[in-house]
């Protein structure tokens, strides 16, 4: 999903298969952080299911791709499958090149599923690539304090906080799920 309108066309970004009918999120901070993505700054949407993480990540790479911006959405576990794939296959440096072309790598659902070492350290080799040189996004369930569940070293672990932290917008979505107060609101 690299390009402009390009982006917004492939099957893998969640826009075009539409979330709840909405178009995606237009957070007022969303155009602050398309100014951080030319720094290479990184943000980090926190927050509990249900509480519009994915919508804004969704969101912030549409705005960054109809800005011209190349963009590239992943789910966590569908990166870390594919490096560790690349990596049997001998294309691992290919890939995480590929991966650090892109002006913005949205990675969704991290913190969702415990990655195994070598899969820690493969997305790390990722996140190194792309540090201060081009932005990252990602949206988790799991505060930082919660990480070790995911990224089971300890020293890894706060080596990825450390690179998804350094100059980046830290958005806290809360707790109260959208999805179960909608679902609530309509029940008679």
């Amino acid at each position: 999903m690299v390009g402009d309108r390009a982006a917004l066309a492939h099957d893998d970004h969640p826009a075009k298969r539409g979330r709840h009918g909405h178009e995606p999120a237009d957070h007022p901070r969303i155009d602050g952080v398309v100014v951080g993505i030319r720094r290479g700054d990184p943000l980090c949407l926190i927050g509990d299911s249900g509480t519009g993480k994915s919508h804004l990540l969704i969101g912030l790479g549409t705005a960054a791709a109809e800005r011209g911006y190349r963009v590239k959405f992943t789910l966590a576990t569908k990166l870390v499958n594919e490096l560790v794939e690349a990596a049997d296959e001998k294309q691992l440096a290919r890939t995480i090149a590929r991966y650090g072309r892109v002006d913005l790598l949205c990675i969704d659902e991290l913190g969702y599923m415990e990655l195994d070492r070598r899969g820690a350290e493969l997305l790390f080799q990722v996140l190194t690539e792309r540090e201060e040189k081009a932005s990252v996004a990602i949206a988790s369930n799991e505060s930082f304090s919660g990480w070790t569940k995911t990224f089971t070293d300890p020293r890894l672990c706060a080596a990825i906080v450390d690179r998804l932290t350094f100059n980046g917008i830290i958005i806290e979505t809360g707790t109260t799920s959208y999805r179960l107060n909608h679902t609530r609101s309509r029940q008679p």
